[in-house]
């Protein structure tokens, strides 16, 4: 019997001195009722609560664990580099192999600069863009989240979408003039906008495949549409690979769809799961970069020494994996195939969305190719269904609109209980909505 008493508590004391109780929004479960489950710890492909309950997990905390928790290689690093000191607020030995093997794996990195967060990777690329192009303005796709940076709370997604204000307060009329937004897949607009705003674009920033609407790939032309277009009018083409660098392949969605960006944005799986960030590109945008250049960016903790040694050995395994993507895309196979039986088998005609291992069950009949067919997604059956395979034991996005990230550690023998646990769930979403099967 799964018990949430010491989750319940916690959870009470946090609203009182957290804001919503969460230090992320989408933790929150607002989306789909109950309170959050507090984690104690994670072991291959679980996790475990404080109340003692074990869960079957698809999240590996939104991506960067790629062959598990407490993988231990990385965690052999991490207690390693940490008895050196966590942090000097200087340059390291390792910083320059990070770099070094960035440079290697991607294909449009000549330089790099290390941050400490996504967010602040997309923020310092964006300023980079306009430093370099002597532009204001950046194109960006309805219900691409590029973190939390004023630019990008314009028709955003993830955590924005699942609490309904995609456009924040506190972001500015200048900003949001700004930013201009287009509808992921759709070149004939991106023409639009150009076409309004010749000479005055700096930038053009995308998820190649995105995992804030949910997942969500870039149709048959489009990121080769992109970079044409930006090549002809001397926008800065940036992808957003905090999602998808390493987990589709060696060199990120670029090297998988062959398009090579101006730059690129990392996260969390460049630092093992730990708190860390990446933007580079071309060498003469990044010698704009302070010091080499007149664009300032900096930060105390960039490159941080633990960070780096957890990175490394993330990246190490991930380039002596045998087989790795190719592993990767069979256990999404297996999940996909599993999930669609399990709406067979009562009926449900809805929508999935998967690039090797990333997926997303829409709860739409309709095809999801941007923003808005995505929000034709049915909330509360979601909600319903996340619910259900909470109580069996299997750890879901609780939104929607996010992306399920699987791991090396999720086995035959995973699957097989995902799908069983989906049956079920699926027939209570059935029960809960009939209406669904009209769809």
């Amino acid at each position: 019997m799964r018990t949430t008493t010491t989750s319940e508590s916690l959870f009470a004391k946090a609203k009182t001195l957290i804001p919503g109780g969460v230090n992320s929004p989408v933790r929150a479960f607002k989306a789909v009722g109950g309170n959050p489950v507090f984690m104690a710890r994670g072991q291959g492909a679980y996790l475990y609560d404080v109340d003692g309950n074990a869960y079957l997990e698809l999240i590996n905390s939104w991506g960067p664990m790629l062959f598990g928790h407490a993988h231990p290689a990385i965690a052999e690093a991490v207690v390693s580099a940490i008895q050196d000191s966590p942090s000097f607020g200087a340059p390291t030995a390792r910083e320059v192999r990070m770099a070094e093997t960035l440079v290697q794996m991607v294909p449009s990195l000549e330089k790099v600069r290390m941050v400490n967060s996504g967010t602040e990777a997309t923020m310092a690329a964006i300023r980079v863009a306009r430093g370099y192009t002597g532009r204001d303005k950046i194109i960006k796709f309805e219900g691409c989240y590029h973190g939390h940076g004023d630019s990008f709370l314009i028709a955003a997604g993830s955590g924005a979408i699942t609490l309904g204000v995609p456009d924040s307060p506190g972001v500015t009329k200048g900003v949001a003039n700004d930013t201009l937004t287009a509808p992921y897949n759709d070149l004939e607009a991106v023409d639009r906008l150009v076409d309004a705003n010749r000479g005055q674009i700096a930038a053009l920033i995308l998820e190649p495949v995105v995992g804030n609407m949910g997942l969500v790939p870039p149709a048959p032309g489009f990121l080769q549409g992109l970079r044409d277009r930006c090549t002809a009018e001397g926008v800065v083409l940036i992808f957003d690979e905090v999602m998808t660098g390493f987990r589709l392949a060696k060199g990120g969605a670029q090297e998988l769809y062959g398009i090579t960006p101006d730059m690129t944005t990392l996260g969390k799986i460049i630092g093992g799961g730990l708190p860390v960030g990446a933007y580079g590109g071309k060498a003469e945008i990044m010698d704009c970069v302070a010091p080499a250049g007149p664009v300032y960016q900096a930060g105390t903790l960039s490159g941080n020494p633990v960070a780096m040694a957890a990175g490394l050995a993330m990246l190490h395994l991930i380039k002596t994996t045998d087989g790795l993507y190719e592993q990767l895309e069979a256990k999404g196979a297996a999940l996909e195939t599993t999930l669609r039986a399990s709406l067979d088998n009562v009926g449900l005609p809805m929508t999935i969305n998967r690039v090797g291992s990333m997926i997303t069950l829409f709860f739409t009949t309709n095809q999801v190719r941007n923003f808005t067919d995505a929000k034709t997604s049915n909330l509360t059956a979601f909600a319903t269904y996340f619910q259900q395979m909470l109580h069996q034991g299997i750890y879901l996005a609780p939104s929607q609109y996010e992306a399920l990230f699987l791991s090396m550690a999720l086995g035959d023998e995973h699957i097989a209980k995902i799908g069983a646990a989906s049956q079920i769930a699926m027939e209570a979403v059935v029960k809960a909505h009939p209406e669904l099967l009209k769809a």
